[in-house]
């Protein structure tokens, strides 16, 4: 595949995010009507509602399809990893979305230390990954509150990977030389 005709990838994300979010929320509409859901699941704290993933989540994968097509451009063959994270971090998603609902709050834990775990050792800092791990739990939160559980394995990838693995790497190339 030519890296010059990637144009397709951002606007393939763009509309997946919208197809998404506009099922989810006609889905709601006529079930009811569309939900909201309180932070940290309080009823004293305030409510986001889901009208927010006609915003949120066509940025999410606005901004997944261009970090992944510059990327891409700059290294060709990192499309197929690009791919695999956004997939996998999709159905960690979907785990600990089904997890939830179906009332296994241990299995919803156990997913979501793995997904802490998982952090550590993968660039889940990445923009792909942020957009699949929402994008695979919208159709049960939304596409806010999962962006926002988000943050905390996006933090743990960016530091182990970004400052940890760096210095060990750093200081076992300085015992090396000696």
């Amino acid at each position: 595949m030519a890296t010059k005709k990637l144009t397709w990838l951002l606007p393939c994300a763009v509309v997946l995010a919208m197809l998404a979010v506009m099922a989810q929320l006609g889905w709601e509409h006529t079930h009811g009507g569309i939900q909201r859901h309180h932070l940290l699941n309080d009823a004293t704290l305030p409510a986001i509602s889901n009208d927010w993933g006609l915003v949120v989540l066509p940025l999410l994968g606005a901004l997944a399809g261009w970090v992944v097509t510059r990327r891409v451009r700059a290294k060709p063959s990192s499309l197929p990893p690009a791919v695999a994270g956004c997939l996998g971090a999709l159905l960690a998603g979907v785990a600990l979305s089904t997890a939830f609902v179906t009332g296994g709050e241990p299995a919803a834990t156990n997913v979501m230390l793995g997904i802490l775990a998982a952090s550590v050792v993968l660039p889940v800092y990445r923009a792909e990954y942020l957009f699949g791990f929402v994008l695979g739990m919208t159709f049960v939160f939304g596409p806010v509150l999962p962006a926002i559980v988000a943050c905390v394995p996006m933090l743990i990838s960016a530091v182990s990977r970004l400052v940890v693995w760096r210095g060990a790497t750093w200081v076992l190339g300085r015992f090396a030389t000696r």
